[in-house]
């Protein structure tokens, strides 16, 4: 009996070992694939992503309060010659700017770009059904936050 606890103990504990050990994905986030809103009394911002095909993935975002628009952008995560996946982002049609993923795990993404102004780094990450996004400063300094529900 000692033996058999012994054994189911020692798979229960390798089992967790392995998946604590799960490698950070690689490639686009398919995870942010869908469309995403937050809400906050009249105010309201939404966030669309298109699942990844050829490497790539196309989003867009717009905000607003009632039934003003207040900002939109468009966006493409995109692979660099290497295969990592850079941020692409058009606020209200300007100039792109990139931003290269900087760190990746199974359920986060963070991608920085130190030369521009505000943002210099873009985060997202899932919390269950919830999808997070964070701008900041590189160092994490004056953060916008949005915390989206699948739509």
């Amino acid at each position: 009996m000692y033996r058999m606890i012994a054994t189911y103990a020692a798979l229960a504990l390798g089992g967790a070992a392995s998946f604590a050990a799960e490698p950070a994905a690689k490639g686009p986030p398919g995870w942010l694939t869908g469309c995403w809103i937050m809400k906050a009394e009249q105010k309201w911002a939404e966030e669309c992503w298109t699942p990844v095909r050829a490497g790539m993935m196309l989003g867009s975002g717009r905000s607003g309060a009632g039934e003003s628009l207040q900002s939109w952008e468009a966006n493409q995560i995109l692979p660099d010659v290497e295969g990592k996946p850079v941020f692409w982002a058009s606020p209200e049609g300007a100039a792109r700017v990139a931003f290269p993923m900087v760190s990746q795990g199974t359920s986060e993404i963070v991608f920085a770009n130190p030369a521009h102004d505000y943002p210099q780094r873009i985060r997202y990450w899932r919390e269950g059904k919830v999808l997070n996004a964070e701008i900041s400063l590189a160092d994490g300094s004056k953060p916008m936050r949005w915390s989206y529900n699948p739509m």
